[in-house]
Order: C-alpha cells, then structure tokens, then sequence
C-alpha cells in the first residue's frame, strides 16, 4: 500500500493550494483527496474536496464554517479517472469556487 500526501500551489499570489492525498494498493487507486484551499486570517480554508468518502467518488462544496452545501456524486469508472477530472475541475474552476465559497462567507 502507498500512500501520497503532496501540495500543489495556485497561482502566484500563495494564496491558493490543491491538498491532494491518494492512496493506493497494487498499483490501484483505492482512496483519494483532492482539495482545493483559500489562505484566510491566517490559516487555510477547504473550499471544496473531491473524495471517495462513504463509498463513491463525489464532489463537496463547503462553505467559509466548513460546512457541507451540497455533495454531487461523480460518474466516471475508475477512481484514477476521478482523481484526474477533480484536480483538473479545481484548476480550471478555482476562481469560480473561491467566489462562490466567498459568497458563502458574506452571508453568515
């Protein structure tokens, strides 16, 4: 069994980070993280996590307590595939999630 935990910055500001954690066995992917994180009053903020908690590959959009706002099932076969779409979907989106999750600050 391997295990992997590794950071990945966003951007330039060093404000933004992936937090990708994954797990293997045989080769195979059998857990997995990929988190994307605001720097925030001095520590970092999960805004939203791809995992394959509770048995499935699904996304979790949190809100600035870290509170669940909605959990999307992920509908790809394996989960390497839903590794390299989240890290993926987190980069492309990143700017996207943090204002949404900003938002989410804003109104508590």
């Amino acid at each position: 069994m391997g295990d992997k935990s590794f950071f990945k910055p966003i951007g330039e500001s060093g404000d933004k980070r992936l937090r990708l954690c994954i797990r293997t066995r045989k080769g195979r992917i059998t857990e997995f993280v990929a988190q994307l994180e605001l720097l925030m009053d001095g520590s970092w903020k999960p805004v939203v996590r791809y995992d394959n908690a509770h048995d499935f590959a699904h996304r979790d959009m949190l809100d600035a307590q870290g509170k669940l706002l909605e959990k999307k099932p992920l509908k790809l076969a394996t989960l390497a595939e839903a590794l390299e779409f989240a890290e993926q979907d987190l980069i492309d989106r990143t700017d996207w999630y943090i204002e949404t999750f900003l938002k989410t600050r804003r109104s508590h």
